[in-house]
């Protein structure tokens, strides 16, 4: 099968198509053909060894101390079931069968930047029909972020006024229409040519992150969530309302280990019943995927390039 590659870290152009044997599934396991997977932020940092500050010594532990542990990156995914593992059948298995159509995350096996990968039956989510692989693919790292620092670190409901800074990116285009949903009155921070998007994707009002308007800023909101890693707790706490929370969604260790009272963050964490969420709620046309850019996986170079400019409108996807 054919596979991008990294074998050593750094610029875009280390990644590489070779060809590899397909897997096969294992018990609990299901062998899928990918027809679409996310290129996403936490890809291009696994691929550069650029993580934030204080992760570097722990990260190159996990991903790999000279060069990446794991060569095909990707978590993201939308597939068909091409094979069963032995042990993943009827009821073990949920259901799947060969030609099933499934979307998930995989977790830090990765492998999703692939013809073919293995996953564990019980992270695979069926994939609506009326979803395309493309859409399904691109909201799952954005979409399930979102969904964790909105829903479970803040208390977003009917007249929450929310701030969205990078409310363009695979997590803010996701934040600001399930903050819109809830009913929040929702602000976007974002370049300029992305204001209609974000206007349209049900943000009330939008700031243009390069202009005087967001330098003199002085508004407060019950919910601030940096998806970009702009504010430290300092800056944003100035931003919140006497209640307010301060979400940050891209944080150093040292933010991290500070997070407490109303400054929060952490991982989100990949959990199908999310995915299952955020793929019924595109088929119901309540949440949009917004897309960047979809490519062969032949360009997946020009992909992590993409990515790495730090201005990609949504989601980046590469079709094996």
């Amino acid at each position: 099968m054919r596979a991008a590659i990294v074998e050593n870290y750094g610029a875009p152009e280390r990644v590489r198509i070779a060809e590899l044997p397909v897997p096969v599934p294992g018990a609990g396991e299901l062998l899928v053909r990918v027809h679409a997977a996310a290129v996403t932020s936490a890809d291009a940092r696994i691929r550069a060894a650029r993580f934030p500050r204080g992760f570097a010594p722990m990260a190159r532990l996990m991903f790999g101390v000279r060069r990446p542990r794991r060569q095909v990156l990707g978590s993201a995914f939308s597939g068909v079931v091409e094979a069963v593992g032995p042990a993943a059948r009827g009821s073990d298995a949920g259901g799947f069968a060969p030609g099933d159509e499934v979307s998930g995350m995989t977790g830090s096996p990765m492998g999703a930047h692939a013809e073919y990968l293995c996953i564990a039956a019980s992270r695979a989510v069926p994939k609506p029909a009326a979803v395309s692989h493309e859409d399904a693919a691109g909201v799952l790292f954005g979409g399930s972020t979102a969904l964790y620092f909105l829903r479970k670190k803040a208390d977003v409901a009917p007249g929450t006024s929310v701030l969205v800074i990078g409310a363009s990116g695979a997590i803010g285009t996701n934040a600001v229409q399930l903050a819109a949903r809830a009913g929040a009155r929702v602000t976007g921070v974002c370049s300029a040519g992305n204001r209609a998007l974000v206007a349209g994707l049900g943000a009330e009002r939008t700031i243009d992150r390069a202009g005087t308007e967001w330098a003199e800023h002085d508004g407060r909101y019950d919910v601030v969530l940096d998806t970009v890693g702009v504010l430290s707790p300092a800056s944003g706490r100035r931003l919140l309302t006497e209640r307010g929370v301060l979400l940050l969604a891209v944080a150093d260790l040292w933010q991290i280990l500070g997070a407490h009272g109303n400054v929060k963050s952490g991982t989100a964490p990949e959990r199908p019943e999310d995915v299952a969420l955020l793929l019924q709620m595109l088929a119901a046309g309540e949440l949009v995927s917004v897309t960047d850019l979809v490519a062969p996986l032949e360009d997946i170079a020009a992909a992590h390039a993409r990515v790495d400019t730090g201005r990609k409108v949504g989601n980046v996807i590469v079709r094996p």
